[in-house]
């Protein structure tokens, strides 16, 4: 089994930044891609932002020059630093990561696992 663990969301005022970090655990062969996801009330979940496991990223538009993602390899951990954040960036975060796995008495596989979803609230 793999577990992704997230934290630092909460309230921040509008201008403000937060630092989200996301921890993988338990039978990891490895990680390929590792990504953050977001979902507001009453719309679909987004891809915010991803990175592969040599540090190529994506992010989705609204968050160019803003949000940076990076990871540590090492420690299976992925973090979303975010800048300069607006009330529409008002959501809850999900991480998600790419993992090979390998069971006991069974092959190798790769699984797409997801964190459990930390609140983040651009506010004043």
């Amino acid at each position: 089994q793999v577990q992704l663990v997230e934290s630092g969301g909460g309230l921040v005022q509008p201008g403000g930044s937060l630092r989200l970090s996301c921890a993988a655990s338990g039978s990891i062969v490895s990680i390929s891609t590792m990504g953050w996801y977001r979902q507001a009330p009453g719309k679909e979940r987004e891809l915010v932002a991803s990175i592969t496991r040599g540090g190529t990223t994506t992010y989705v538009d609204s968050v160019k020059g803003r949000f940076t993602i990076s990871r540590d390899n090492a420690e299976n951990t992925v973090y979303l630093h975010m800048n300069n954040l607006k009330p529409e960036d008002t959501a809850v975060y999900y991480c998600n990561a790419d993992v090979l796995t390998r069971p006991p008495t069974m092959p190798f596989q790769s699984i797409a696992y997801w964190g459990q979803g930390t609140q983040v609230t651009v506010s004043s």
